[in-house]
């Protein structure tokens, strides 16, 4: 199962209400069957209402993956590219949010509309108020415990100043430390406390080629290649296109700090795929959530993958949550197991040896 599939069964109420418009013919789709869908998620509504003219923009590979699946047509809208319909599905977090609203009115064509839907428990308020101040004049329906909402800008409504403010909020930012990250990104404005617990115990004997499983914007591989010299090739597997670039940033300015180069290859990829390159060692902060809800499995498929690309006397580094139920899985798959640490509320798991 991919991670898409893990996902996937969740409900997406947010999906459900952005399509509620036209239920209730507020809108109408247009004529030229264009439409450009930001964060698009796949789900019932989307393939009904779906023509070939659609296009699907999804930053998450197991996301963009099941869209593709579904037979939509997934890829990135060119800079200039206008279309007179956009669909949103803003994210929770408000910087982010913002330079999303920003992106899409740039592509939405003259008297176009805008559209987005958001849970009310997530900031559907806000995000109607922030759609307010750049494009002007907002209309919304309620539903499925969510607000849909979108505007028809004319040129002269859209606050020309605030349009380029915001966009400007989803560049690579300094944070902490010199780390650069942007909003939106698995702990993105600090360092993440169990990641940090993982790089205090990484073995300085550490060799060859390591692997960091979930990378995000390459915090834990920075500290590899500045703790473990020995390392010589290290790969990172991120399924979030945004933390790409910030992550190269990261474990450039690391080989610069130490003075040595290592190979550094940067993948966006589903680690639950499995891996195609085999491994002196793996690190990994797996994820274990979606939303606000514990996904253990989730986490289990990385050790999993993990597993099947270390070599026979691979070692794999883990930081978890205290209370998720990793121990059983990895004893399944290595000869030894053991906690280095319990702090915080986070336990560092290193195993070794990959059973045949």
């Amino acid at each position: 199962m991919t991670a898409g599939g893990f996902f996937a069964a969740a409900p997406d109420a947010a999906l459900a209400a952005l399509f509620v418009p036209f239920e209730a013919g507020e809108l109408r789709l247009p004529a030229d069957g264009r439409v450009l869908f930001l964060r698009a998620r796949a789900g019932v509504g989307l393939r009904e209402m779906a023509q070939p003219g659609w296009l699907c923009e999804q930053g998450f590979l197991p996301f963009a993956d099941e869209l593709g699946r579904n037979g939509l047509r997934v890829g990135e809208a060119a800079a200039d590219e206008k279309f007179p319909l956009v669909l949103l599905l803003p994210p929770r977090q408000r910087d982010e949010a913002r330079a999303l609203f920003a992106r899409a009115l740039t592509h939405v064509a003259p008297g176009g509309t805008l559209l987005a839907a958001m849970p009310n428990a997530e900031g559907a308020k806000s995000g109607e108020a922030d759609l307010a101040k750049l494009a002007g004049a907002v209309q919304h329906l309620s539903k499925h415990k969510c607000r849909a909402f979108w505007s028809t800008p004319q040129p002269a409504d859209v606050d020309q100043d605030l349009l380029a403010e915001w966009l400007a909020l989803d560049a690579p930012r300094t944070i902490v430390d010199g780390y650069v990250s942007r909003p939106g990104l698995f702990a993105w404005d600090r360092i993440d406390r169990a990641s940090a617990l993982l790089a205090e115990h990484l073995p300085t004997d550490l060799r060859g080629r390591v692997a960091d499983l979930g990378a995000g914007y390459g915090y834990l591989s920075a500290q590899v290649v500045a703790r473990c010299p020995r390392v010589d090739a290290l790969d990172l597997y991120e399924a979030e296109a945004r933390a790409l670039e910030p992550a190269r940033l990261n474990l450039a300015r690391a080989q610069r700090a130490c003075g040595r180069e290592v190979a550094v290859t940067v993948h966006w990829y589903d680690v639950t795929r499995g891996l195609t390159q085999r491994y002196d060692a793996i690190v990994s902060n797996p994820p274990f959530h979606q939303g606000r809800a514990d996904l253990p499995e989730l986490g289990r498929a990385f050790i999993v993958s993990a597993a099947e690309a270390l070599l026979p006397d691979g070692r794999l580094l883990i930081v978890a949550n205290r209370h998720l139920p990793y121990e059983a899985v990895l004893a399944s798959r290595f000869h030894e197991v053991r906690t280095l640490v319990v702090r915080e509320g986070f336990k560092v798991i290193e195993a070794v040896g990959v059973r045949g």
